[in-house]
């Protein structure tokens, strides 16, 4: 059967860590120019995006394939075709689907309703492929014998959600430091748990993050949350990622971008000598490139 990425653990955590060391050796020492010839990608976006697009279009393009971007007013989607007969056409012209939808139950829909690979792009629940880029970048930059330190602060989103599981895959300890009221549901602790690991919860920003190799978070107001926005600022104080929460710490920063400068991070640490964020940018494109490898030799 052709695999589908909806959920970082629809991998098993030697396919995880297969697809992280190829995206490494890729980025690193070059990689086949024409291995996805003659394929192409169909990329189908109900949110806006700039690194999922760029990333998946150019590399596909680097891999000798061809990527097809599909906005809302493109297609059918959301205009009163049912999302199943949208992929299952799409399956019958392209060789992959990346989708990057606001529902996760309609990407479900669309791996079901398809004979060819479907990757998330991101949904509000989760957000698969940031989790390969971020396991790259830590793998990259944590010099340490022992196992990565990182610690999520903020938000338990859908970017946390994919990460404290994929973390757990790769042996990867977390701490998990969140207003109580936007904590992890029990259901993703406890897939995290199944995987290697819950995360250590905590609510304490300063506490979390002492003795971090890394130190995570993300914007606060996610996209369609815009009316939720004056509750969360006021939940989040005091979680904000500044030059004084790193005091004393010799953590790197990570974030998946965009940034809310001055919010969830300060403008001071995203360019600091702390800040990896761009390599982690970056690395979403030599990700990616080997998932479409890696569900390509899989189908």
């Amino acid at each position: 059967m052709v695999r589908a990425l909806c959920d970082i653990d629809d991998l098993s955590p030697a396919e995880l860590s297969e697809v992280v060391e190829q995206a490494h050796t890729w980025k690193h020492e070059g990689h086949p120019s024409d291995l996805l010839a003659q394929q192409t990608l169909a990329m189908v976006f109900e949110k806006p995006s700039t690194r999922t697009r760029v990333s998946f279009e150019t590399g596909m393009t680097q891999l000798g394939g061809h990527a097809i971007f599909l906005g809302p007013s493109d297609i059918q989607l959301g205009h009163g075709e049912p999302v199943a007969d949208t992929a299952a056409v799409l399956g019958r012209y392209a060789d992959l689907i990346m989708a990057r939808l606001f529902d996760h139950a309609d990407l479900e829909t669309m791996a079901a309703a398809t004979d060819v690979p479907v990757i998330n792009g991101l949904t509000d629940d989760a957000h698969p492929c940031q989790t390969l880029a971020d396991l790259m970048t830590i793998r990259e930059h944590h010099m340490g014998e022992e196992p990565a330190r990182v610690t999520w602060v903020g938000d338990a989103n859908n970017v946390a959600r994919s990460f404290i599981i994929g973390a757990a895959m790769a042996g990867i300890e977390v701490t998990a430091c969140t207003p109580p009221a936007y904590g992890f549901d029990a259901a993703t602790l406890g897939r995290a748990e199944a995987a290697g690991a819950a995360p250590t919860v905590v609510d304490d920003p300063a506490a979390a993050v002492a003795g971090a190799d890394f130190v995570y978070t993300d914007v606060w107001i996610s996209m369609g949350q815009e009316d939720q926005r004056a509750a969360k600022l006021a939940a989040f104080d005091g979680y904000q990622v500044d030059m004084a929460l790193l005091e004393g710490t010799d953590a790197q920063v990570l974030h998946c971008l965009p940034a809310h400068r001055g919010e969830e991070i300060t403008d001071a640490v995203l360019r600091s000598d702390r800040s990896i964020v761009f390599d982690q940018a970056e690395n979403r494109l030599h990700a990616q490139k080997a998932l479409m490898a890696f569900l390509s030799a899989s189908g």
